[in-house]
């Protein structure tokens, strides 16, 4: 256990206190979540127990959003990991209600510890570092995907910790098989993220004469992620190019709409962008007197301390790698047909977002002043208004 006494030496007492306000949040924001939605067992672990029977299709999927009927039977078109964290909760009964909870809390929580050592190897140093990690940890979506128990938001926590853990390794030792393997894990949660590999191992072969032994360390570990991915939907869907998403069954009349125009079309972009970036609250008399559209919100208005990344530029290899990341992972979620009802936000943001908060770190690194500080104050302020109004709308 050496290496625990070392990282407790190496263990600020602001550290501790940052560790210990991020968890207590976070599990306040879990208990009342669980509170107004009830211990209710979700579809995931209802999926969780039928793999434990040897089957990945139940009765019960039939008529829910995102099922799939193949020959008779159901399933849910979702990826891989996201019912992994309930399998350890099958055997205890007693647990499966808890468990959509803690599936979510427990990676969006590690991502959010992680976050304060991120920022620092990105250059954010003494109180700035905390004040970048406390704006990851409340001012981003991280926040309200990981504390409401909800299988899709789950998705988002686990690829968000994946890469997160992808950024720490990149901006450290930089070890393909490491890296290779968290950017498989985040592609298993959501699989738009694998684009991001073409920046960073473009980065990480370009002039190294060890290049070959790299690029084959790398590349295993991202197309092992690939092959669970294939033979997951090729045990579900007959193919393991079917991801379900094109045929799978959906109640809300708008996505319907526009998914007839594909699942992936340019079509798309123009309402992408208007739920990303131009939609903004609308008023009413009543608590909460801010009404958020459930289709998407404006990242403007959800966490503007993003903005900062902007102010790192594009000179640094590293900055363009990074941005290269943020646009690539950006095409297929502008284009995809879904843009994420129900919401606070625009949540396949968190795609792209983890490779923006090392950009936020370089940009405050050198200059952090009041305005700064208000971005991010008004990212954590508008971040917890989502989780309060999901948890109070009827």
């Amino acid at each position: 256990m050496t290496w625990l006494r070392d990282a407790r030496a190496r263990l600020s007492r602001g550290d501790v206190l940052y560790v210990a306000g991020v968890a207590a949040a976070y599990v306040a924001a879990t208990i009342l979540a669980a509170n107004a939605f009830h211990l209710v067992p979700d579809r995931m672990m209802v999926l969780a127990e039928r793999i434990f029977q040897g089957r990945l299709d139940d009765p019960s999927f039939v008529n829910t959003v995102d099922s799939v009927a193949i020959g008779g039977r159901y399933y849910l078109a979702v990826s891989p990991l996201q019912v992994v964290p309930y399998l350890p909760f099958v055997p205890f009964d007693a647990l499966h209600g808890i468990a959509r909870y803690l599936a979510s809390l427990v990676p969006g929580l590690l991502a959010a510890w992680l976050a304060l050592p991120l920022v620092r190897t990105y250059g954010a140093r003494g109180t700035t570092a905390y004040w970048v990690a406390g704006f990851t940890a409340f001012g981003t979506l991280l926040f309200f995907v990981s504390t409401t128990g909800n299988l899709y938001y789950l998705a988002h926590a686990e690829s968000f910790l994946a890469l997160t853990c992808f950024l720490l390794e990149w901006s450290g030792r930089r070890r393909p098989l490491v890296l290779g393997v968290t950017l498989a894990v985040s592609f298993l949660a959501r699989p738009t993220t694998i684009l991001a590999c073409l920046p960073f191992g473009a980065a990480l072969l370009w002039r190294n004469p060890d290049w070959r032994r790299r690029a084959l360390a790398f590349v295993a570990a991202v197309a092992a992620g690939v092959l669970v991915m294939g033979l997951y939907n090729a045990a579900r869907f007959g193919s393991p190019l079917e991801t379900g998403y094109a045929i799978s069954f959906l109640r809300e009349r708008s996505l319907i709409a526009r998914r007839s125009f594909g699942v992936f079309s340019l079509r798309h972009v123009p309402e992408n962008l208007k739920l990303a970036l131009f939609t903004f609250f609308s008023a009413r008399r009543s608590f909460p007197f801010l009404v958020p559209d459930t289709h998407g919100l404006s990242m403007l208005v959800v966490s503007p301390g993003l903005l900062l990344a902007i102010r790192a530029g594009f000179a640094g290899p590293q900055q363009r790698t990074l941005w290269a990341a943020v646009a690539l992972v950006a095409v297929p979620v502008l284009l995809y047909y879904g843009g994420g009802f129900l919401q606070y936000g625009f949540r396949y943001s968190l795609d792209f977002t983890p490779f923006l908060i090392p950009l936020v770190a370089m940009a405050v690194s050198t200059r952090f002043g009041w305005l700064d500080r208000a971005l991010f104050a008004v990212s954590a302020a508008s971040v917890t208004f989502g989780i309060v109004w999901l948890i109070t709308r009827p």
